[in-house]
Parts: C-alpha cells; structure tokens; sequence
C-alpha cells in the first residue's frame, strides 16, 4: 500500500512538470488613434497604436492605404515597448485604412487595420 502512494504520487509530480507552460498571447490592438472609424479634420495626424504586448519595432509595418487603393508605407517610432507611433501628413478627403503588422515578444506575428476617414 506504502508504494503504491509512493508511485501515484510521484507520477502526479511526474504529470504537472511535464504540462506545457502558458503561452504568451499574440500582440492584441489596445487602442488606435485614430480610433476605428473615426473621422480626422485636417491634412496631418499623429498615429498611435497601442498593443498588450511588447513588440518589436524594426520587425514590424505600418501602411497607409490611400482613398484610390495606393500603398504609402509608414515610418514607425517606439516611444514605450508597446507602442508604435507614426505622422500622416498630406491627408486629403476620403476614406483611409492604416494596416499594421507587429512582431510580439512570443515571435508571433500580429495583422489588422484600423479604417479612419478624413475631412
């Protein structure tokens, strides 16, 4: 009786080594200025995208879908490990997507897009 105790509790240990630990989550969207949907008066604005998760930077894109369907890739700055921001200048009436792509600190890779019109 004594060993088989012994035994069940030794492969109860055995078991909750052997889970696999958590994993981390893909970076999630927090909050997006401009906010989805939202409309912007004038021609600049200051893009601000925060996530749950640290990110990388240099390994991450941020682009401008104009109002025709043209591509304008963005500069990214990182002013807090879970933030990209970038400056839209020349911003004319119509309707616009800023599509990102981040690298989260798990390596997984992030995609969406925050549409936003302009008056």
């Amino acid at each position: 009786m004594r060993n088989a105790l012994g035994f069940a509790f030794l492969l109860g240990v055995l078991l909750i080594v052997s889970l696999p630990a958590p994993l981390k989550a893909h970076a999630i969207l927090l909050s997006a200025t401009p906010a989805p949907n939202d409309t912007v008066h004038g021609k600049a604005v200051q893009v601000q995208l925060r996530f749950n998760a640290r990110i990388d930077a240099k390994r991450s894109r941020l682009t401008l879908v104009l109002p025709g369907g043209e591509l304008r890739p963005l500069a990214a700055d990182q002013p807090m490990p879970d933030t990209l921001t970038s400056a839209l200048s020349q911003l004319t009436p119509g309707s616009y997507i800023l599509r990102w792509q981040v690298l989260a600190e798990d390596g997984h890779i992030s995609r969406g897009e925050v549409p936003f019109s302009a008056r």
